[in-house]
């Protein structure tokens, strides 16, 4: 073996020397999580450290949801998760779709704006998103000036529409209706084809692919929100899975089992969704990634 494969075989061992290491950092406490979540207390206090539950038990589920309404919270973290899918779906493919392909005074401005704005942290724009939520014409007790009640605070509302269109999802896939052939539209229009139909029939079933990978990362995003539900949903039965998994921590902090079957409980949904949608993911990252 000369210098050169020698060189290469140790460059290759390091790095599955360090990918094992990472693996392990990230995937022995997820396995620690899952088996706490079966064992039972007198197993969990004890000094000895085991991956395998002695004493199988599905006691800790059961607790959760008796001592908690955490059927509820997850009811309620699934709507604002697949509400916030499908609105920045829409609006940001709709949005994108008209960055990219259409043509209108002060595009490039308009876009730079968005740009901008991700640069802003989110907690600067919480105060205003919540006053103007609160102030809401015509809705929770208030009358048309915005006064007298409490707007859309308490809603699945409060959450949903201040992200109903990010400006990551329009960023998203106005770069990936960029690489589409604009011929497709100029075909269609002299067909006398209306700019939402090609929108909707020609550019978004080319976009799966696309769609997926922002479904999962939107979805993920909303799921796993904590912050915002926790200012603007201020009752138990509208609490999300975060935020009555962080209460739950905080009243019974002793009760590991349960709190390890929550954790366990509220993070299923999210990898359910990676799972069945993976490989439209893994696509989408490609093609991002080829061009």
């Amino acid at each position: 073996m000369n210098t050169y494969q020698a060189r290469k075989w140790s460059k290759n061992i390091l790095w599955y020397i360090g990918a094992i290491i990472i693996s392990l950092i990230t995937v022995v406490p997820l396995i620690w999580t899952l088996s706490t979540s079966f064992k039972s207390d007198g197993e969990i206090l004890s000094s000895t450290l085991s991956f395998i539950p002695q004493d199988f038990t599905l006691d800790h589920y059961k607790e959760v949801f008796q001592t908690t309404p955490f059927a509820r919270y997850l009811f309620n973290s699934l709507v604002l998760a697949i509400g916030g899918v499908i609105t920045n779906l829409f609006f940001g493919s709709l949005a994108g779709y008209a960055f990219a392909k259409l043509p209108f005074k002060g595009k490039k401005a308009t876009f730079m704006v968005f740009l901008g704005s991700m640069m802003i942290p989110s907690v600067v724009t919480m105060i205003p998103s919540f006053l103007v939520l609160k102030n809401f014409p015509l809705a929770g007790g208030n009358d048309i000036l915005g006064h007298g009640g409490i707007g859309l605070i308490n809603t699945y509302w409060a959450i949903l529409l201040p992200g109903a269109a990010g400006a990551f999802s329009i960023f998203f896939m106005k770069q990936f209706f960029e690489t589409l052939p604009s011929e497709l539209a100029e075909a269609a229009r002299m067909d006398g084809c209306s700019e939402f139909k090609i929108f909707w029939r020609i550019y978004m079933p080319l976009a799966k692919t696309a769609l997926a990978t922002l479904g999962i990362m939107t979805f993920q995003s909303g799921w796993n929100q904590f912050m915002w539900p926790l200012i603007v949903l201020n009752s138990q039965e509208m609490m999300t899975v975060q935020v009555g998994l962080a209460a739950f921590q905080y009243n019974e902090s002793a009760n590991y089992g349960a709190l390890m079957a929550g954790t366990v409980l509220a993070t299923l949904p999210v990898l359910i969704v990676f799972i069945f949608a993976q490989k439209y993911f893994v696509q989408g990252i490609a093609h991002e990634g080829g061009k």
